[in-house]
């Protein structure tokens, strides 16, 4: 089993930047790819980002492509989601994923195995 926990959220102002990190627990985290996700109150979750298990491979929303970069340290068994240029609809909650049987990178949210709780990220205009 695993465990993912998100921190680094807040509130900043538009235009400003956060990193966002998820720490993994148990041995399997460089083997899997990983994402990050968000929902905004009463919306849909949505895709932001996702990194293949060596970090060799990335993709982005086309929202987000451009202002965020995920980057991952197997070594410390963590995964970030580096965040410039934030705009008020960037205001969500971000949950980070791992799915365990995906062979390429997806944008699905139905494709990940493992989430974390959640950290709030909050841009005010």
């Amino acid at each position: 089993q695993v465990q993912l926990v998100e921190s680094g959220g807040g509130l900043v102002q538009a235009g400003g930047s956060l990193r966002l990190s998820c720490a993994a627990s148990g041995r399997t985290f460089s083997q899997y790819a990983m994402a990050w996700f968000r929902q905004a109150p009463g919306k849909e979750r949505e895709f932001a980002a996702a990194i293949s298990w060596n970090g060799d491979d990335t993709t982005y929303a086309y929202s987000v492509k451009g202002r965020f970069t995920i980057s991952r340290d197997n070594a410390k068994n963590t995964v970030y989601l580096q965040m410039n240029s934030l705009k008020p609809e960037d205001t969500a909650d971000y949950y980070c994923a791992q799915s365990i049987h995906i062979a390429t990178l997806s944008p699905y949210s139905f494709e990940y195995d493992y989430w974390g709780q959640g950290t709030q990220v909050t841009v005010s205009s």
